[in-house]
């Protein structure tokens, strides 16, 4: 901009020369204004993501670091598809799911192992080496006589895959993509690359020969290195202040305060040349004027907050001029970040006193680097270096700062970190449900209701075994984990007519996660809160926690959807299924109706399929039982009974209005004789049933103290019995 201006002006005035001079001005005006920043070595940048291009560098990593690698190899997607059925005159569905298989460049440095690994921020390998989605994970770390991964060699021929000896690489077989748009996501991995402390001498091993750098760099975790090494010293200069001595056969690289006391210097020697500094004293001490750039912000990766970059400044009075910042690519946590900048910080500002001391006697441990003390000049003071003189050697003394700040108190921030829960294996429960009398419900309504103990389940594939022990596959059972448990202690029996205060039975369900809430007596009854319980629905009003996944429940509704007949007989452990909609509703076709079916589900972390039989079979294909038994004898002998029946499908009674029988005709089937034989039976098609006095007078000659049962004929089936005696 500068250059336009003063050249158009030097035109003005001057003619063409005068253009000349103009724009020779403006071009350093402009050089100042936007000259580029100082380079400073390695970039921090926010985590990086895989990618896959020729001439990109694969970085070295030191310690604990989290990265990104480079796909030097992968598969086309892998098609797999699944068909099954969605009942008797419905289409059959088609899921199609994707795997693919690849390699990803980690390190040019052998590494240890791997921990966790990120795919599109979310967690896929935990850090116990569990898997959290489909697939198998290989690390090849690096060394120099490691072989060619058998996949890769597989695919390209033994011939052509090279090992990649010297570099650490890691290989995904059949990854699934479902969870990640059908495409290779993003990843990032946790790696380790070193035991212990790190120093410079991991840094510059295999390097730079005959070094001694034994540099412990206190704090840092991990780091990264892509480029060259020099700028990486550079980078850790301010940090991490070292002196070099090559006046051995080794470079010998040591932190500038190894001494465990400062060296006493003698007094200053005059000097007899004028030109020559302090003549008359011996010493000349300045203060260099403030940085324009002082250090003040540190940036890194932080470990706290998986490895998201976190920043950390140096405490006191802000300084003129902007601020310099120091992009550490190394992990660390916020304490050690705060230490190292604050230290920094005093670094440089007690570094701008410095003394030029005379002696003509030196002390053979003062060397370059050694901590000293000055008569009469407080403090401790750092030798920068040294020049011999025909009246002395003169000593260049920098001032170290008063103290470190180890203990700078840092907060690293929040962050919604990737929960990394271990997987647990399957629960499973299988029951049929009432109909509900919606025309659109199946029936039967067939449910599997899936769950684990963690949180990380992430879902289990649904198998049906017929009896001959094959699994014949149903469908994906999702990653809703469904509600269930088991009973601690046998629920009593109780009358289903009634409210049952009285009772209560204590549920332990299979995740301590999972909850129960509790029901108004209106939401009761809209249906809240159903529960089957063994062979019995209930709904409760009041679940209590008791800790460690186990609740009280009390306030019951029993026997409900036909389950009355279940109310007596519980025993201790029976399954806990809560009836809130989720689940996966099975194909009746699929299933079939063998009397030894058995559902199965399989998901990542089972070792063995996670099986249940099929509960409350039959209930909602046939009718409900009648109730309210009624009988009378008329004065010529005849025996009159009378029943209730109920419609199935209609759990609620709208104003005293008679429900429809949901059956296309009303038909019920009596019997009478002593529970393990009928002597006689009759076929009703109303609640009744008139028998005249001699046929009953044979009756009880013939059973004698029989009872009778009524059972509803349905359009599936026939109903559980109603017994009772003729009064």
């Amino acid at each position: 901009m500068a250059t336009l201006i003063l050249s158009a002006v030097g035109q003005y005035f001057g003619g063409p020369l005068g253009s000349t001079v103009g724009a020779l001005v403006g071009r350093q005006i402009d050089s100042l204004i936007f000259r580029p920043g100082d380079r400073e070595g390695p970039r921090l940048s926010e985590l990086k993501v895989t990618t896959s291009s020729y001439g990109m560098p694969i970085a070295r990593h030191f310690g604990r670091m989290r990265v990104a690698g480079q796909i030097i190899w992968a598969t086309d997607l892998i098609e797999h598809r699944e068909k099954h059925s969605n009942g008797k005159g419905s289409a059959a569905s088609v899921n199609f799911t994707y795997t693919a298989s690849f390699a990803v460049a980690l390190s040019s440095r052998p590494l240890l192992s791997v921990g966790r690994i990120w795919a599109d921020g979310k967690l896929v390998r935990g850090a116990a080496g569990d898997m959290k989605v489909g697939g198998t994970f290989r690390l090849h770390s690096g060394s120099g006589d490691q072989a060619a991964d058998p996949l890769l060699a597989a695919a390209e021929g033994a011939g052509r895959n090279p090992a990649y000896r010297g570099m650490a690489y890691a290989v995904f077989e059949d990854l699934q993509l479902a969870d990640f748009g059908n495409r290779i996501p993003t990843l990032s991995f946790e790696v380790f690359g070193d035991e212990g402390v790190l120093s410079l001498a991991n840094l510059l091993d295999q390097v730079i020969d005959n070094i001694d750098a034994d540099v412990p760099l206190e704090g840092v975790s991990g780091l990264s290195n892509e480029g060259s090494i020099n700028e990486l010293l550079a980078m850790l200069d301010p940090l991490f202040p070292v002196d070099c001595d090559a006046c051995g056969t080794l470079l010998t690289i040591r932190p500038d305060r190894i001494q465990t006391a400062p060296i006493e210097l003698p007094e200053a020697a005059t000097s007899t040349k004028r030109e020559d500094f302090g003549s008359n004293a011996g010493f000349a001490r300045k203060r260099a004027p403030q940085t324009e750039q002082p250090v003040s912000v540190l940036r890194y990766y932080d470990v706290d907050r998986d490895y998201q970059p976190g920043a950390q400044r140096a405490s006191g009075r802000p300084q003129p001029g902007q601020p310099r910042s120091i992009e550490l690519p190394a992990a660390l946590d916020a304490g050690a970040a705060r230490s190292l900048v604050e230290n920094a910080a005093r670094r440089a500002q007690w570094a701008r006193q410095s003394i030029s001391w005379r002696v003509t006697q030196l002390h053979p441990d003062v060397l370059p680097g050694a901590t000293v003390k000055v008569p009469d000049h407080p403090g401790m003071w750092r030798v920068s270096g040294w020049e011999w003189h025909d009246q002395g050697i003169d000593l260049g003394l920098t001032r170290l700062s008063a103290a470190s700040a180890n203990s700078a108190p840092a907060d690293p921030g929040r962050v919604n970190l990737a929960p990394d829960e271990a997987m647990a294996k399957s629960e499973l429960a299988a029951l049929e449900l009432p109909w509900d009398g919606n025309s659109a419900t199946p029936v039967p309504l067939l449910l599997a209701a899936v769950s684990s103990a963690s949180g990380a389940w992430s879902g289990a594939s649904l198998y049906v075994d017929q009896g001959d022990g094959a699994l014949q596959f149903l469908g994906a059972a999702g990653r809703t984990r469904a509600t269930i448990g088991s009973s601690v202690g046998a629920l009593p029996s109780a009358s289903p007519l009634l409210f049952d205060r009285q009772s209560s039975v204590t549920i332990e369900l299979v995740g301590n996660d999972l909850q129960l809430v509790d029901a108004t007596m209106r939401q009761l009854a809209m249906g809240a809160n159903r529960a089957a319980i063994g062979n019995e629905v209930v709904q409760f009003a009041k679940a209590e926690p008791l800790g460690a996944g186990r609740w009280r429940l009390t306030g019951l509704w029993r026997g409900r959807g036909g389950t009355e007949s279940a109310v007596a007989g519980h025993t201790l452990g029976e399954r806990f299924v809560l009836i809130d909609g989720s689940g996966t509703v099975l194909d009746p076709a699929a299933v079939g109706d063998a009397s030894a079916t058995v559902i199965a589900a399989i998901g990542l972390a089972d070792t063995a399929p996670a099986t249940a039989s099929i509960a409350l079979r039959g209930i909602g294909s046939r009718p409900l039982a009648p109730v309210h038994p009624r009988s009378r004898i008329r004065a010529t002998g005849d025996l009159v009974l009378e029943w209730t029946r109920r419609s199935r499908g209609s759990w609620s009674w709208p104003d005293g209005i008679e429900l429809p029988l949901n059956e296309q005709s009303e038909a019920y089937v009596v019997t009478f004789g002593n529970g393990s034989s009928s002597a006689a039976g009759w076929d009703c098609s109303s609640p009744g049933l008139t028998i005249g006095a001699a046929d009953y007078a044979a009756l009880n000659a013939a059973v004698a103290g029989g009872t009778f049962a009524v059972r509803q004929r349905g359009d599936r089936g026939v109903s559980q019995p109603l017994y009772f005696s003729p009064s």
